[in-house]
C-alpha cells in the first residue's frame, strides 16, 4: 500500500454557489442578483449559513460592473464585506470575474475586449493580494459556450446576436487567456476553475442518419477549454498550462435532442452522469474535475441531488478525478426573465431580520451523501497515488 497521499482541492466535498448574474435583458433592466438575495448584505451570515451544513468553499462573483464603474478606474469596495466575512467564517472563495454581464462602457466585440478583461483580472488580482490570503481560485468567465450560444448565434441574451457564436466565443477565449496570464504575474500560486456546461445530445432513432449530426454537436462542448488549452485556434494564445481544474455545470435539463427538446432521465435516451464526467475527464487529459453548477426546483431538490451523488459515486469508483459538488443556486433568487420566485437554494428569500428558511429535505440529502462523497474522494485519491507510485 502507497503511503503517498494526494491532497484533495478543497475541504469538504460540497460547495455553494451564490447567484451573481448582472447582464442586461432584452427590455433594457440589468439583473444585480447578489442585491436581490440580499447577499452582499448579508454576506457573513450567509457564511455562518454554509457552515452550519458543513459547506467551506463557496463561488461568489467580483462584479466587474460594480469594480470598475468608469474605463480603467477600479473600485472594489463592493467586496470588502465579503472578504472579511470569509476571514472571519473560514470560508474559501472561488471569484467570478465575469458571470453574465460587463460594464456598459466595455464592448464585448471590440478589439481591446481582451485587454480590458485582463486589466480587471490583474486590478482583483492585486486587491486578493493586499486583502485575502492564500490559496486564490478564479473562474474567469462563467460558461463561454452557453454565452457564445445564447448571447451570438440565438439573440437569448445580451449583446442579443445571431451568427456570431464563434466570433464571442474566441473573444471570450482570448479573454480569458489574457486574464490568466495577468493574473500569475501578481498571485503566481492562483488556481483556475473554468465552469463550462456539460450536456448531451442526442439522435432521433427513427433518424439514423442524424447520429453523426448530434454527436458533432455534443463534442462541441469542450470546444472553448480546448481553445485554452491550445488544441484549437493557437492564434488565441492558448497553452496547456492555462487549463488547470475543468469546471462542469449539469442541470436536470442538460440533455436535449437536435430540436432542442428536453430529455428527461428515464428516457432510455438519457446518459449517466458518471459516463459523460469520466468522458469529459478522459477528453480533457485527466485534470482534476468541479461539478461546478447543479442543482433542481421545487420538491425535485433532494432527489436530485440524490441522483447526482450516486453517479459521482460512481465516477469517483472509475477513477475520476472529482474533486467537489457546487450547489447553485444555494439562495432562492428572482427569475431573470420574470422575477417569479424561484425555489431552487438549499435556503429561502432573508425575512426583514435577515433570516433564511432552510429547505430542510434538501439539507438533510446533504447531511446524509456528504460522508459518502468524502468517502469515495478519499478511495480515488489513494487510487490515483498508488499508480504514480
Amino acid at each position: 500500500m502507497s503511503s503517498v497521499i494526494r491532497a484533495p482541492l478543497f475541504d469538504g466535498f460540497f460547495l455553494a454557489g451564490f447567484e451573481c448574474s448582472e447582464h442586461v435583458l432584452q427590455d433594457g433592466r440589468r439583473l444585480d442578483l447578489l442585491a436581490s438575495t440580499r447577499h452582499d448584505e448579508l454576506a457573513a451570515r450567509d457564511y455562518v449559513r454554509l457552515r452550519s451544513v458543513g459547506i467551506r468553499t463557496c463561488r461568489e462573483g467580483v462584479s466587474w460592473l460594480r469594480s470598475e464603474p468608469s474605463p480603467g478606474r477600479f473600485d472594489f469596495r463592493s467586496m470588502s464585506s465579503r472578504l472579511l466575512a470569509a476571514r472571519e467564517h473560514g470560508v474559501r472563495v472561488i471569484w467570478d470575474l465575469m458571470h453574465f454581464g460587463w460594464p456598459d462602457h466595455v464592448d464585448i466585440f471590440a478589439a481591446d475586449f481582451a485587454e480590458r478583461f485582463a486589466d480587471f483580472a490583474e486590478a482583483t488580482a492585486r486587491h486578493l493580494a493586499a486583502h485575502a490570503p492564500a490559496p486564490h481560485m478564479f473562474t474567469p468567465i462563467n460558461e463561454m459556450s452557453y454565452l457564445a450560444w445564447a448571447g451570438g448565434d440565438t439573440a437569448r441574451m445580451n449583446p442579443f446576436e445571431h451568427g456570431r457564436g464563434m466570433e464571442l466565443k474566441a473573444q471570450l477565449v482570448a479573454a480569458t487567456v489574457a486574464a490568466i496570464e495577468r493574473i500569475r504575474r501578481v498571485l503566481p500560486g492562483a488556481r483556475f476553475l473554468q465552469a463550462e456546461p456539460l450536456i448531451h445530445i442526442a439522435h432521433d432513432p427513427a433518424q439514423p442518419e442524424t447520429r453523426g449530426h448530434a454527436e458533432r454537436e455534443s463534442r462541441a462542448q469542450y470546444q472553448a477549454l480546448d481553445m485554452i488549452a491550445g488544441r484549437q485556434w493557437l492564434r488565441l494564445g492558448g497553452q496547456p498550462g492555462h487549463l488547470d481544474i475543468v469546471g462542469l455545470n449539469f442541470y436536470s435539463d442538460n440533455q436535449f435532442t437536435l430540436e432542442r427538446a428536453t430529455i428527461w432521465r428515464g428516457d432510455p435516451r438519457y446518459r449517466p452522469l458518471s459516463d459523460m464526467l469520466l468522458e469529459a475527464y478522459h477528453h480533457h487529459g485527466r485534470r482534476p474535475l468541479v461539478l461546478s453548477e447543479t442543482g433542481a426546483e421545487g420538491d425535485a431538490r433532494a432527489d436530485w441531488l440524490r441522483y447526482v451523488a450516486d453517479e459521482c459515486v460512481s465516477a469517483l469508483d472509475r477513477g475520476c478525478e472529482l474533486h467537489g459538488v457546487t450547489l447553485y443556486p444555494i439562495l432562492n433568487h428572482p427569475g431573470w426573465l420574470n422575477d417569479r420566485h424561484c425555489h431552487n437554494g438549499l435556503w429561502d428569500y432573508a425575512d426583514a431580520a435577515g433570516e433564511r428558511a432552510i429547505h430542510e429535505p434538501l439539507a438533510e440529502e446533504l447531511r446524509r451523501q456528504g460522508p459518502r462523497l468524502l468517502a469515495a474522494r478519499a478511495r480515488m485519491l489513494s487510487q490515483l497515488a498508488e499508480r504514480e507510485e
